[in-house]
């Protein structure tokens, strides 16, 4: 009998780390700051004290699974999901970078219309408006200023909802990274469970990147029949949806369905951060979203520094139904999911203790030091070391 092969994130046809991508922007002008989490421009209305972030990102694949979950529930709350996806995946990127003023949001919305009607992009659209102003209820200054919605069929299989948004913010303000320092700690927020300005009852944690090998590596092949316009034609059968479960099964020790797990809304840490940045925040030497790269998304950022894990949360349930049901090596897992902890903060150990951790967790957002810093081993390299209850990695 011939052994089940056991697909990558690369043979799903997407990649964790984006290197192409990487590769064909590296002679691109990398902006004020480039050190920075965000490319930072010259300010829009040109003053000399200011800088602007203009930044695109959205819900990805995560939006077919919205639609799988309304074909099986005919529920349209499922959207509302997604474009909290495509918010918070914008502005928790910008916000690693200090404390923005206003911010606009514009929205683009592709579908196929032969499969998405005109009630589910009402639906989207009012959800824009009601996640903004509760956003500003929480003192994040956003505003909508309109957007487009374009009917492209023959590109979208499904749907497409992305997000940009701009704002400014004073330059003495912006944490660039390139303080980042040996004896720095890593504070890390928890993704999972409820923070108070969540609606929902339980955040599986699952965040917006990923979903590819999420819903090909949970789901069973019986979706491959049913919804033929949920994956790409050209990823090798095997590989389509070749996990054991249905949307319906429950997530062990959660009170989610597999379905509501991995579509779980990406959490916002704005609230939090927004109260910290009402005090001088200079101490914070970088902030990481940890969204495309997962665990590893670190390594991008300070120079000849080894970042070292060692006391990370509890892998949440879901991905460790993930890496059993498609056999995703731990090693993988940890290089393509936050695995437990959406935003990493780097300081002193004094601030994460006395300032971090405690705004958090009045947020009812668990948060810890998970780490710290050493100097590299490596000339020119940055490394990462995760000690975990999965194992010991090195990257």
């Amino acid at each position: 009998m011939s052994q089940k092969k056991i697909p990558t994130y690369e043979n799903l046809g997407v990649s964790s780390q984006k290197e192409d991508v990487h590769s064909a922007l590296k002679n691109i002008d990398k902006g004020l700051f480039p050190s920075a989490f965000c490319k930072i421009i010259e300010d829009i209305a040109l003053d000399k004290n200011y800088c602007s972030i203009l930044h695109a990102d959205g819900a990805g694949t995560k939006s077919t699974l919205a639609y799988m979950m309304y074909r099986e529930t005919k529920d349209l709350s499922y959207f509302k999901g997604i474009v909290q996806d495509s918010v918070v995946m914008n502005i928790d990127d910008i916000i690693c970078v200090g404390k923005p003023s206003s911010i606009l949001l514009s929205n683009t919305i592709g579908r196929n219309k032969k499969i998405i009607s005109g009630e589910i992009i009402a639906k989207i659209i009012q959800s824009y408006e009601e996640y903004v102003e509760k956003l500003r209820e929480q003192g994040i200054p956003i505003y909508t200023g309109g957007g487009e919605t374009a009917d492209v069929g023959d590109l979208v299989r499904t749907l497409i909802v992305d997000s940009t948004l701009i704002t400014r913010m004073k330059k003495k303000d912006v944490i660039t990274t390139q303080g980042v320092h040996e004896g720095d700690v890593i504070v890390g927020l928890s993704s999972f469970g409820k923070a108070k300005y969540e609606d929902l009852d339980y955040n599986s944690g699952i965040g917006s990147n990923g979903l590819t090998l999420a819903r090909h590596g949970l789901l069973n092949h019986k979706y491959y029949d049913k919804y033929p316009e949920c994956y790409a034609p050209e990823i090798d059968k095997e590989f389509v949806f070749f996990g054991k479960y249905d949307l319906n099964d429950k997530v062990p020790n959660s009170p989610l369905s597999i379905g509501e797990a991995i579509l779980s809304p990406t959490r916002t840490y704005a609230p939090i951060l927004m109260e910290i940045f009402k005090e001088d925040y200079s101490e914070i030497h970088a902030i990481f979203h940890n969204t495309g790269g997962g665990q590893i998304k670190c390594l991008k950022f300070g120079h000849e520094i080894h970042y070292i894990k060692d006391n990370l949360f509890p892998v949440p349930p879901i991905f460790s139904m993930i890496q059993e049901s498609s056999q995703t090596s731990w090693e993988e897992m940890y290089r393509v999911f936050n695995m437990g902890n959406l935003i990493e903060i780097v300081c002193s150990e004094n601030y994460a203790k006395e300032s971090i951790i405690p705004i958090a967790r009045k947020y009812s957002v668990d948060a810890q030091i998970i780490g710290y810093l050493e100097k590299s081993s490596l000339k020119n390299e940055n490394q990462l070391t995760i000690k975990s209850s999965k194992g010991l990695f090195k990257y």
